[in-house]
């Protein structure tokens, strides 16, 4: 990606950026590619009202990752939208960061998957999804 997610960003209004998902969930962004994004994410502040990371924190993790791999494929003037998510959940997290790395399983032209997996700080196994996006490249890319 041409890109980073911070020049984007920079693009949009600061209201617009500040009420970002992203952000709300404290994601960073720590590599964006064509074939692989991955990020990091609190379980602080991303609870169930049982202390443990919150399933659709994970999802939104999942589907973040997934859709700036979809973006990278259709970038710069294509765009996506999300078709379908499962997310599976393994075991919890209850403290510290989780990490979600997102590689593409097939990007065609017109339907892109991504599998993301999420793993804790002692790198085991939280969660597994599969992202499938609607993709539109401009004519003649």
């Amino acid at each position: 990606m041409n890109r980073s997610l911070a020049e984007l960003m920079a693009d949009m209004p600061p209201t617009l950026v500040a009420e970002q998902l992203i952000h709300k969930l404290g994601i960073e962004i720590k590599e964006w590619s064509l074939e692989r994004v991955t990020a990091t994410m609190p379980v602080a502040g991303n609870r169930q009202p049982f202390g443990l990371l919150h399933g659709g924190a994970s999802a939104a993790l999942a589907e973040t990752l997934g859709s700036l791999a979809a973006g990278a494929y259709v970038a710069p003037d294509g765009m996506l939208v999300g078709l379908e998510l499962s997310v599976t959940h393994h075991r919890a997290a209850r403290e510290g960061l989780v990490t979600g790395v997102c590689q593409p399983l097939h990007q065609g032209s017109q339907v892109g998957t991504y599998q993301i997996s999420i793993r804790d700080d002692r790198d085991q196994l939280v969660c597994t999804a599969r992202l499938t996006c609607l993709l539109r490249k401009r004519p003649g890319r």
